[in-house]
């Protein structure tokens, strides 16, 4: 079994070290520990006879119950997928046509591969990596743009600011990047991001992790959707709801352009245990209170808890992850905590411009958190 390029493989681990998927502690795939929801497991149980239907095939009522959470927008605006993932494919289809897509790198691995699906032509923007690489790397591109301010939220500055994004002439460029960047879950600043879309032809902005910071200090660009056509935004619901084997996300663009994609795109796209699942998580209000009251704490303590470890240098982050900086390879420390700890940490070796000296993990609960840290404390040690 091939070495996984997506974090989550548990079926991966387990063969490594020759147990059941079950028993591996998943730190890899930053999905909500708190779910998911009661509300979903109730609502997927009660849609059962549904199966024998197909799906309306405008998904007129999930369209409504997610408008709900956008107040400014009418369903109109809004088109449910099958997972983020499948979105994004429609919105590299439409980068594609453009002379070229910028991309900050370093980016999730999807967004090069749905852009080279339709042949598009990309070039990345470093926004990470060693002093001095990062600098050799923005000097390689020309000048001109807006670099995009970066919210810190604790205690370690990343190395260098985002670099200044090139621009070719006659504003024939796109723009894909994601807000909280993945994987160093840095948070971009709204207003320091509303000059793309002056600037650049399409912009699509990923906010899988955005939901993650309560509504007072989120920057999404959602209410900026009706003024620029320009620009479209993609939500994930199977992270926040720890739904991810349900397959659900929703874009936010102008209906003429979500228009075009249903006309791509494969009918029935959103099963019917998905829209019944969503329809109800939208509105637990509860558990979406339980969820930004657990992280900052929960976050705090595996950020202050990796930094105490000896050569393991944690970022700050904004999202349910953390990106940690390590001095030993992150390669054997992956394969030695499978092995004796049962625990799956998720390798970088898929963002090319990390490789094996970083990793990344997901926060999970307290008591998941302090096993983590005593199992790298024995791994280092």
């Amino acid at each position: 079994m091939k070495r996984p390029i997506h974090g989550g493989n548990l079926a991966w681990a387990a063969a490594r070290v020759g147990c059941s998927p079950s028993l591996i502690l998943d730190f890899s795939a930053s999905i909500n520990p708190l779910g998911p929801p009661k509300c979903a497991i109730a609502a997927i149980e009660s849609h059962l006879d549904d199966l024998v239907a197909y799906p309306a095939p405008d998904y007129y009522p999930l369209r409504v119950a997610l408008s709900q959470l956008h107040p400014t927008l009418n369903p109109d605006w809004i088109l449910p997928g099958n997972g983020s993932a499948e979105l994004l494919t429609w919105a590299a289809r439409e980068l594609s046509e453009l002379e070229e897509t910028i991309i900050l790198t370093p980016a999730f691995s999807d967004y090069q591969r749905a852009l080279r699906a339709f042949n598009g032509r990309i070039r990345g923007c470093f926004f990470f990596g060693e002093d001095g690489e990062d600098e050799r790397l923005v000097s390689t591109l020309s000048q001109g743009g807006f670099c995009p301010k970066v919210i810190i939220n604790s205690h370690k500055q990343i190395p260098k600011p985002a670099p200044t994004l090139p621009l070719v002439s006659g504003k024939r460029q796109g723009l894909l990047l994601n807000n909280p960047h993945n994987p160093t879950g840095q948070l971009f600043d709204q207003a320091s991001l509303l000059p793309y879309l002056e600037q650049f032809a399409l912009v699509v902005v990923d906010e899988a992790f955005m939901d993650f910071l309560p509504p007072d200090q989120q920057q999404s660009l959602i209410r900026w959707v009706q003024d620029y056509p320009n620009l479209v935004i993609l939500r994930s619901l199977t992270k926040f709801y720890s739904l991810p084997g349900l397959r659900l996300g929703y874009a936010i663009a102008h209906p003429e352009r979500l228009q075009r994609w249903q006309k791509w795109r494969d009918p029935w796209s959103v099963n019917v245990l998905a829209v019944a699942a969503a329809i109800a998580v939208v509105q637990d209000q509860a558990f979406q209170r339980q969820t930004w009251d657990w992280l900052p704490a929960a976050r705090s303590h595996l950020f202050q808890g990796l930094s105490s470890l000896p050569g393991l240098h944690p970022y700050p982050s904004a999202a349910n992850f953390l990106l940690v900086q390590s001095e030993h390879s992150c390669s054997q420390l992956q394969e030695h905590l499978l092995k004796h700890h049962r625990i799956l940490i998720r390798d970088c070796l898929s963002f090319p411009e990390l490789g094996d000296r970083y990793f990344r993990v997901a926060i999970r609960t307290q008591a998941d958190n302090q096993c983590l840290l005593d199992a790298l404390k024995d791994v280092i040690s």
